[in-house]
This record gives C-alpha cells, structure tokens and sequence, in this order.
C-alpha cells in the first residue's frame, strides 16, 4: 500500500500527517502502523511533543475505512498498539498532543482528536459523530465527550450525529480555538515548538496526574501525589530539570530543560 501518512521530525516536534486519500480514513492496516508510528513518538527521548493533522484541504479523518470494511476490515479486528489510530488506548503516552484539525473530522476521526489535550480547527473544519445512522455506536466518543463539553450537547452529537461547524464547537469546548485555513498549521507549528522547548518531565507528570486522576476524589487523589504514587512526579521532584527551574527563577534567566 501507498504510505498512509508522512511524518517529520522538527527539533522535538513529532508532526504526523494523516495522507489516505481521498478522505483519510483508517482502516486496520494503517491504524497498526499509526500504532507503531506513535509509540516510536512516545518512546523516543528526543521528541517532545506530538502534531497530529490530515493532508489535504477537505478532511481531517472521517474514521474508520467503510471500504475496507466491505470488503473484509472487520470493524473489531486487530487496530495495533493504542488502539483505533494509534492513540486512544496508547499508554503512559506523557508527552502532549496536539490536533491540528484542517477539515471534517467524524466518527473515529473525532475520537482520534479527542486523545489530543489541544486542538486547533481551520474555519472550515466540520464535526459530528454519525455512527447512529449506520447502526452503530461511537463507543470511544460515548466516553470522553459527555466529560469535554456540556452533556445535553454531547447527547445530541452522539444520539442525533448532527454536525457542529468549527465556531460552534469551540464554543462548547470541544477546541481550543478557530483559526483560518492558511494559519491553521503555522499557528500549531508555533505552539508545538513552544512546548518543545518546556519541561518535559513536568509535561509528564501533568499528563499522568490529569489522566489516572480523572476518575478520582480529590483527596485521593491528592493522598496518592503525597504518597509517591505517581512515577512521573517522583521523577520530577529527583531532577536536575527541577533545580534549574530553581537556579533560573534565581538567576533571573531562561531554563534549560534537559528532561532528566
């Protein structure tokens, strides 16, 4: 098959460029091999930060491949390594995620976007989840979307599959902001260099108290943090990184982070 996505690395930037024409959807061989694109990511030390988008002007990704599955892509077949696209299952991923969303973002195409913590949209981009007119259930997005943004709306999204254009959904939360096409990738550049150039190790303490704390109390959550259960923060607080925050805050200079 013709490679399915382009990948660049830029200083600590991992951009990801989802390239299946014509509407970049996922079928099971490209989802195992984003699976392996994306735990190089997070295994690599030298790469800090994710940029994920779709080729192309129209689409982001529609989800999984109807294509392929008429013609034997079993829709509970093998999807690899972090599941449907590589992300939404992958574990101890630390390191942040950005969604660059360039046009329609449906069904599993929006359950990709949702396992990115920031996500930019071009005015154009369009989401919905229509998995109720095949008969089927967005099972990712019946999770995590009534915890993104409002229940009644996310509700509608999942039982209705109406579609939300790029204005309405940042007013719901469900992206950061709305930017024009031709800005789209030179403003998500920018960030994912930004926080390239921040802390790694407290990116991944962040990223680990956010996620196993999501379905905990407070206090035990906070017990667990002053217990040392979380590696991430135990890592962080042993660092050399925390003590040139320190010196640099002194010193009244910029920090330079090493990540160790």
């Amino acid at each position: 098959m013709d490679t399915p996505f382009h990948i660049e690395r830029r200083g600590g930037v991992f951009e990801f460029t989802l390239n299946r024409p014509k509407a970049n959807a996922i079928d099971l061989e490209t989802s195992r091999a984003m699976g392996e694109a994306f735990t190089a990511f997070r295994d690599d030390p030298e790469m800090r930060v994710a940029l994920v988008t779709g080729a192309g002007e129209k689409f982001f990704c529609p989800g999984w491949d109807l294509k392929a599955a008429a013609d034997g892509d079993a829709v509970d077949g093998d999807y690899g390594k972090g599941g449907f696209g590589g992300l939404q299952e992958l574990r101890g991923l630390n390191k942040p995620v950005i969604m660059a969303v360039n046009g329609i973002c449906c069904g599993g195409g929006l359950e990709l976007a949702l396992s990115g913590d920031i996500i930019l949209a071009s005015e154009g981009a369009s989401f919905a989840l229509p998995e109720i007119r095949s008969g089927t259930v967005a099972d990712a997005a019946s999770i995590k979307l009534p915890k993104r943004i409002p229940y009644h709306i996310a509700m509608e999204m999942l039982l209705t599959g109406r579609w939300l254009e790029a204005e309405e959904a940042a007013r719901w939360g469900l992206v950061n902001r709305v930017v024009s096409a031709e800005n789209l990738m030179a403003e998500a550049r920018a960030l994912a260099d930004s926080l390239a150039s921040g802390p790694p190790l407290v990116f991944a303490a962040i990223k680990e108290v956010v996620r196993e704390a999501e379905d905990m109390k407070f206090q035990d959550a906070l017990l667990r943090i002053k217990s040392s259960q979380f590696e991430s923060v135990e890592r962080l607080y042993r660092s050399e990184d925390q003590l040139e925050g320190a010196r640099a805050f002194a010193e009244k200079r910029d920090p330079v982070w090493t990540g160790r």
